[in-house]
């Protein structure tokens, strides 16, 4: 009969190996190997049994519990006190887990999770937060920190990129809130490569998780991303942690957009609004306001549309101009909506609507910077533009929803219920819908099309 080998663990991410090593493989860990208990040589040589095949069997340190016996409070998010970081993340922050936040430069990501700290700190007397910054000194986080009023004396800040330091300053501050910005700066003197690049972004991210893991403090990280949108870094980033946000935003408007794209502890399509200003940052709990031009009468080449940003209803305005020319080839200029679908909306009407724009130029916008994708603001787009043609305005309080196929149909919407009813909040009693989009909410006046004809006659019958 063999004798059973021994094996070793690593206390810290539970990693088998065949030998002892000085530093785990898998999460980095220096002085966690042990050796485990070898398993029964009846049940090493049982015929069929997982160590016949696969090798030998370990011992288990804990048995395994029944899903039931389960306490569910451990992992009860905690609310950050920002109320639009808090509907992404799905009711605030869960107890070990690790958030990456990613933007691009100078989108006011650090602004954000000063703010996150600084409100975290004033939670009670047992919440200390610490920032750890590897881009910046400390006397500029105390700058922006004065600027935005987010000093506290609970709020713990600490410029290093050394990944064994910041790990002395967790041990002495003892936080309850960890931010490191950004992954990107840190260094593990341990790992080989250059900072910043695949093997330390993640070595040190996986240390980070451990950390997170082990002791149960949440720990949010900054990533920086390339220059198409994605995170910088190896793909195996966005596996390792438990959300990922992206922070978007125009640099000309003050509007900042967090998009959930990766969520283990609740949905992964809200989205929150922020407003960047010199003084900080603040939610903005109805964005619609902001794609509105507020007017007391409606203007020609103007129409209203609501689109679902994640599972958000935001109103926006959709604006056409159209502008006779003597230029064999017209001018198409679009900002905010994708200038092939616009292309296909004039084609459209062309055909089907006796808009013929061949001889003239187009131009069609969104108001507030607003980024229109979805094909629910095609019949929108059209009637703004019917309407600019004409020099006929659309009547007052219409909201349009539909998407217009090229045989001149107007299709079904998802959410239209929901869509309907944010409108009926900022105040709108009208409404222009596809045919069977199921039930409206009451007290609204809504039109079933099913054409794009049918739907250009609203311009003139309201009702």
């Amino acid at each position: 009969m063999a004798k059973p080998k021994s094996s070793f663990r690593c206390s810290s991410c539970q990693h088998s190996m065949a030998k002892w090593v000085g530093r785990c493989p898998d999460c980095g860990s220096w002085g966690s190997i042990e050796e485990a208990a070898p398993a029964p040589a009846a049940v090493a040589n049982r015929p069929g049994s997982t160590s016949a095949r696969a090798g030998t069997a370990l011992v288990p340190n804990s048995p395994a519990t029944p899903l039931s016996q389960v306490s569910a409070t451990i992992s009860k998010a905690k609310p950050t006190g920002v109320p639009e970081l808090d509907r992404v993340l799905g009711g605030g922050i869960v107890p070990g887990s690790v958030v990456l936040l990613a933007g691009e430069p100078g989108v006011g990501k650090s602004t954000l999770l000063l703010e996150v700290v600084h409100r975290w700190a004033r939670r009670g007397p047992d919440d200390r937060s610490l920032y750890v910054t590897g881009e910046e000194s400390a006397g500029q986080v105390r700058l922006r920190a004065d600027r935005t009023g987010a000093v506290h004396d609970r709020v713990f800040l600490a410029a290093e990129s050394d990944l064994a330091t910041i790990f002395g300053h967790v041990e002495q501050v003892k936080p309850t809130l960890l931010i490191v910005d950004s992954v990107q700066t840190m260094l593990a003197a341990d790992v080989e490569g250059v900072t910043g690049g695949v093997t330390q972004v993640r070595a040190i991210t996986a240390a980070l998780t451990t950390l997170a893991k082990t002791s149960g403090i949440p720990v949010l990280l900054i990533g920086h991303v390339t220059k198409d949108g994605a995170v910088a870094g190896p793909r195996a980033l966005e596996h390792l942690v438990d959300v990922v946000l992206h922070f978007e935003g125009d640099r000309h408007s003050t509007l900042r957009m967090l998009r959930g794209v990766k969520n283990r502890f609740g949905s992964a399509d809200e989205v929150g609004c922020f407003e960047l200003h010199e003084d900080g940052i603040e939610c903005v709990a109805d964005p619609s306001g902001l794609f509105l031009h507020h007017r007391d009468d409606t203007v020609p080449g103007t129409a209203v549309t609501v689109t679902m940003d994640g599972k958000r209803a935001l109103l926006g305005e959709v604006q056409g101009l159209v502008v006779p020319t003597q230029n064999p080839s017209p001018r198409r200029a679009v900002s905010g909506m994708d200038a092939a679908r616009v292309a296909m909306v004039l084609a459209v009407l062309a055909k089907h609507g006796n808009i013929r724009t061949h001889d003239r130029e187009v131009y069609a916008a969104t108001v507030g910077g607003m980024r229109v994708t979805e094909p629910s603001a095609d019949l929108a787009l059209a009637l703004a533009v019917a309407s600019a043609y004409r020099d006929t305005a659309l009547p007052t309080g219409l909201v349009v929803l539909g998407e217009v196929g090229l045989a001149g149909e107007v299709r079904r919407v998802t959410a239209v219920g929901r869509r309907l009813a944010e409108a009926k909040r900022l105040g709108f009693t009208h409404a222009v819908v596809p045919a069977g989009s199921g039930p409206h909410p009451a007290g609204m006046a809504v039109t079933e099309v099913g054409s794009l004809r049918e739907a250009m006659r609203t311009m003139a019958r309201p009702d």
